[in-house]
């Protein structure tokens, strides 16, 4: 614990000199947007790194169900930022959605915290019920079946069954259980706790809609049309976005393993209730932006003594029950997914045709384009949170000579790898940029896809290496990351500053919020692509590593053959995609403003 948290101080002081000086050359109010997004994502990213090890450990989810859950609780993270930036562009405001967001989100990340007891795995063999013993979380779990008050370890039997090891001669249960001799259930101590799990999520899935795609866009605003400073003012934003979740890994990860779930979860809700207090300070300093369209309209009384900025978050606090509802089922994710891709694309499609110039209607149709290639990435990218976590849990070796690190900690790999690049590739964009030979946002697009394959190819060739524990060496993890990373910052800040530059005014939010949507396909398949990789538990424990490992080289191969196979053909489509975003003038603007 000490060398990780040791390292992450290094990495964050190395880090933050160059960018506090680059900030100081922005807009004040990117300085603002910086922090209360650090705070936000440190919330986020605290609680994504635990969840979950919480539903397959705590409340004992078995692996194809806790992938599904996963799949639809992010889901509906990116797919409501639909609704909050339709609310924002028409009504309230960038800025009001982003406060009522964050108000949601501290009350969901602080629900969480409310755990219960944890739920039991019963085996029933001949009439009798014995109980798994559990101790601790995570890699740091320890599982074993009671039998006559002492506790013996478990595992897969060669027919498929249950191997019970150690136990002495005369003991009630035989040490071979054949496969359907026994029986398996779930026993959970109160319906209560679950229940307020999922309530937990829907307030932060609300809140999370009112404000991740509005505070992009007030990044947005904050340059003017041409501005060279955008893509590299958009890539400090994203260091900030990192900062959070580098130290979200290393702190929740680390409490939730040693101390307690709701200690992890607690203190994501300490880190968003930080970014709430930040954003509502620096408001001076956004100089007006993402004010209400029409500061009147919404004050006026729209239904009673009730106004409309009111009635909007009345509305948005009684759609968390409707969201505890759909949480709790993926299919019903699936329709939403649908209804409201339909739903946006008619809107900006007529949009285009009524209201967009020619060359505004090309631009719309790059944007859109990025979208689509965007879902792939993300959906290979995300697996980060279910099927990678879980592999590093259970198929990595976490202890390196005196390095222990655990496999939620290990989701700072990526935040990390940012933190040290994210500079060198704002400055290298900007250099490029002064000679007009920056690549363009197809180019970087396909050059992402490339990469994201590419780490799964690396944890496929890492397994080749696995010990005798079917544990992987952490460098190949490590690498897969860098990789994964690399890729990341060629479509992430390129991709929310491209949304806010090839959309007009008028339905910059909702591209914004569209950009989300894409991620929220991309969770929703990952979701399933995550339920190819299920392997068999009990207790929250996996039977045979062995073939859970050969499961996870099966998909990872074939999710990375995906990767490289798009990411080549966008690269090929990049020259005809470049004109549709007409920024020759542009472009030769800034080489001009460097020289």
């Amino acid at each position: 614990m000490d060398i990780v948290f040791l390292a992450g101080i290094v990495i964050t002081v190395a880090t933050a000199i160059p960018v506090l000086w680059q900030l100081s050359r922005h807009p004040r109010g990117l300085f603002i947007l910086f922090f209360a997004e650090m705070w936000e994502r440190f919330s986020y990213y605290g609680m994504r790194g635990l969840l979950i090890f919480f539903m397959t450990q705590h409340f004992l989810f078995d692996d194809g169900d806790a992938a599904r859950q996963y799949g639809a609780y992010t889901s509906l993270v990116y797919l409501l930022p639909l609704i909050g930036g339709f609310l924002a562009d028409q009504f309230i405001g960038t800025r009001k959605a982003i406060a009522f967001g964050a108000i949601l989100l501290v009350a969901g990340h602080f629900t969480m915290g409310i755990e219960g007891p944890a739920a039991q795995q019963v085996l029933t063999y001949q009439g009798q019920q014995y109980v798994f013993d559990v101790e601790g979380r995570m890699e740091a779990r320890q599982v074993g079946l009671m039998v006559e008050g002492k506790k013996y370890a478990y595992g897969a039997s060669t027919d498929g069954g249950l191997e019970i090891k150690g136990l002495p001669e005369g003991s009630p249960i035989p040490s071979i259980l054949p496969k359907g001799s026994f029986e398996l259930t779930v026993k959970h101590a109160d319906r209560i706790y679950t229940d307020i799990f999922f309530l937990a999520l829907a307030l932060i899935i609300m809140g999370v809609g009112f404000l991740k795609a509005n505070i992009s866009t007030i990044v947005g605003q904050l340059y003017s049309t041409g501005d060279p400073r955008r893509d590299p003012g958009f890539t400090l934003y994203y260091y900030g976005i990192n900062l959070g979740a580098f130290w979200a890994a290393i702190a929740c990860g680390w409490l939730g393993t040693n101390i307690g779930w709701w200690a992890g979860f607690g203190a994501a809700g300490v880190g968003m209730a930080l970014g709430f207090i930040v954003f509502g300070l620096g408001k001076p300093l956004l100089e007006g932006k993402g004010e209400p369209p029409d500061p009147e309209r919404i004050r006026k009384p729209f239904l009673g003594p009730i106004n409309l900025e009111w009635f909007i978050y009345l509305c948005g606090i009684a759609g968390v029950g409707l969201i505890w509802l759909i949480v709790q089922q993926n299919e019903w994710v699936g329709y939403m997914l649908g209804a409201g891709s339909i739903v946006v694309l008619s809107y900006l499609l007529i949009f285009m045709v009524t209201q967009c110039t020619f060359v505004e209607a090309q631009r719309m149709i790059l944007a859109l384009f990025l979208i689509g290639a965007s879902v792939v990435f993300w959906t290979l990218f995300e697996q980060a949170g279910s099927s990678i976590n879980q592999f590093t849990e259970r198929n990595t070796m976490l202890t390196v000579g005196a390095l222990s690190i655990t496999a939620a900690q290990t989701q700072s790999f990526n935040a990390g790898f940012i933190l040290l690049m994210a500079p060198a590739f704002s400055a290298l964009w900007a250099y490029l940029g002064r000679f007009d030979l920056d690549p363009n946002p197809a180019l970087k697009f396909g050059l992402a896809l490339l990469q994201v394959g590419a780490g799964f190819f690396v944890l496929v060739w890492g397994a080749q290496f696995a010990d005798e524990s079917f544990r992987v060496p952490l460098i190949f993890l490590v690498l897969a990351y860098l990789l994964h990373t690399t890729g990341e910052l060629c479509i992430s800040p390129v991709g929310l500053s491209q949304m806010t530059k090839l959309a007009p005014a008028a339905v910059v939010s909702t591209i914004m919020a569209t950009w989300f949507l894409a991620s929220s396909w991309a969770q929703y398949v990952g979701g399933m692509v995550a339920e190819l990789t299920a392997a068999e538990t009990v207790a929250g424990q996996v039977l045979d590593p062995g073939k859970a490992l050969a499961t996870y080289v099966e998909v990872f191969q074939m999710i990375g053959l995906v990767g490289l196979a798009l990411g080549a053909g966008l690269i090929v489509l990049s020259p005809i995609l470049r004109y549709l975003a007409h920024d020759k003038a542009e472009r030769a603007a800034k080489v001009q403003a460097a020289q």
